[in-house]
């Protein structure tokens, strides 16, 4: 699912191309895209652009007229921008709606049968608050904000990093170098964390996030975000399963749990202890390496 650095990439690159632009119409080429009937899609028809914003992981598009077009992505939706008269170069099954503007289109697809990925459209602040889960901007948070967000609940650090009532925009991938950069081992309860591993913690977000704001920024080189994934060759342990982790080359482990997978790095962040992996270490039972050395 595109986190906060896919996401605010994409606000960059629509801003740049629609906002202040008037929007002609409208094509819903899937049946369940679409999940508001009030207003009426075509009340944006004819209307211009007025900003284009992250909310948590989805993204607002406001119009004149105090209505706005929430597109949230889910896991397998992209943004795809045409220029007038360009091919959309994907297979029709895969786009979801497109949006034509006087000098472009903007198509919505998914790559997933399951049609996960939706629009709305709201209105007024209001109507965007509503689908709002409430958690703080990382970028933004002071430390003192962050500490009483990171404690409200004692959860793991992976959990609460990735819960979006309580963080925006941070998700499996991102979460997963944040606690690299921090050497904190996902699993640790957040009510057991010191102060200097909330301080280590709060930096991990904010540095990270804005490493990959800009590493994706400069990646676009100015044109619109194709190549938009959770998987990245230079991120340092998410997907890198038994690739050597960067900074102290020991084999990147992970934990999978239902459809996700947290990639850790043994040695850096929990002291060379394996964490257990439910189906492996329940098979293998006391034949279950303890250490990242014992593996």
């Amino acid at each position: 699912m595109p986190e906060l650095p896919d996401v605010a990439i994409y606000v960059e690159a629509l801003t740049e191309r629609i906002s202040g632009r008037r929007l002609e119409r409208v094509n819903l080429l899937s049946p369940f895209v679409l999940r508001s009937y009030d207003p009426p899609i075509d009340a944006i028809f004819g209307a211009t652009v007025t900003g284009v914003r992250r909310v948590g992981k989805r993204l607002v598009v406001g119009f004149d007229g105090g209505l706005f077009l929430v597109i949230h992505l889910m896991i397998a939706g992209r943004l795809r921008w045409r220029e007038k008269g360009q091919k959309a170069g994907v297979g029709p099954k895969m786009i979801l709606a497109s949006l034509d503007f006087e000098h472009g289109t903007l198509l919505f697809t998914e790559a997933s049968s399951k049609k996960r990925a939706s629009l709305l459209l709201v209105r007024g602040e209001e109507g965007v608050r509503a689908v709002d889960p409430g958690g703080i901007e990382p970028l933004d948070a002071t430390l003192d904000e962050f500490r009483a967000a990171i404690v409200r609940e004692n959860h793991t650090v992976k959990r609460t990093l990735t819960d979006p009532h309580i963080f925006s925009g941070i998700g499996n991938a991102y979460s997963d170098e944040i606690l690299h950069a921090a050497k904190l081992s996902p699993l640790k309860l957040t009510r057991s964390l010191t102060a200097e591993e909330i301080e280590a913690l709060y930096h991990a977000v904010r540095d990270t996030l804005a490493l990959w704001v800009d590493r994706l920024r400069q990646q676009a080189g100015g044109k619109f975000p194709e190549k938009v994934t959770a998987f990245r060759d230079d991120m340092a342990v998410h997907g890198r399963y038994k690739l050597p982790c960067p900074v102290c080359g020991a084999p990147v482990q992970r934990i999978v749990y239902a459809s996700n997978e947290c990639n850790y790095c043994a040695r850096c962040q929990t002291g060379g202890r394996l964490l257990a992996d439910r189906s492996l270490s329940r098979l293998l039972r006391d034949d279950w390496p303890k250490s990242i050395d014992d593996l």
